[in-house]
């Protein structure tokens, strides 16, 4: 019999790098890994992810506050709370805390691939690497990402 799974306010593997905080609500435990699902609140004026595709797992965005600024390419699209983004597999993307408060949104990447990606990445922060493009490139490697602005063909 499955087993249902209920994450309560302030559960979930909580993963914070500085002031960004990713807060694991479904790691693929519960799905057969066919989805993974985060919380990730970032502060103002903090660094963007490098523009990146994904080869592997296409990523979906619910913005609840704040305001993020979403890179696709060479397109901006500013999106606010009940906003939804899909990125599927092969589309360049970004995005930003572009508001003076925190900005909060849900982040679910299917399969769960990128659940790993999250604590490796913080993995990094936390041993003192720099990031960069040069320290990025093997670490997004190992999730069939890459750094890019142009849509995979």
């Amino acid at each position: 019999m499955a087993k249902v799974n209920i994450v309560r306010p302030g559960e979930g593997e909580i993963l914070s790098s500085g002031p960004q905080q990713v807060r694991i609500l479904e790691s693929g435990e519960h799905t057969d890994h066919r989805l993974g699902f985060a919380e990730i609140t970032i502060p103002p004026d903090f660094p963007s992810p490098l523009q990146h595709r994904h080869a592997q797992h296409d990523e979906g965005f619910y913005v609840l506050a704040g305001t993020f600024r979403f890179t696709i390419g060479e397109d901006h699209y500013d999106a606010g709370p009940g906003t939804w983004v899909i990125v599927p597999t092969g589309a360049p993307h970004t995005f930003a805390n572009v508001s003076d408060e925190n900005a909060v949104m849900l982040n679910t990447f299917t399969p769960d691939l990128y659940v790993q990606y999250f604590r490796d990445f913080k993995a990094m922060i936390d041993s003192g690497q720099p990031v960069n493009a040069e320290t990025m490139k093997p670490l997004w490697k190992n999730y069939a990402t890459e750094i890019s602005n142009e849509y995979a063909s």
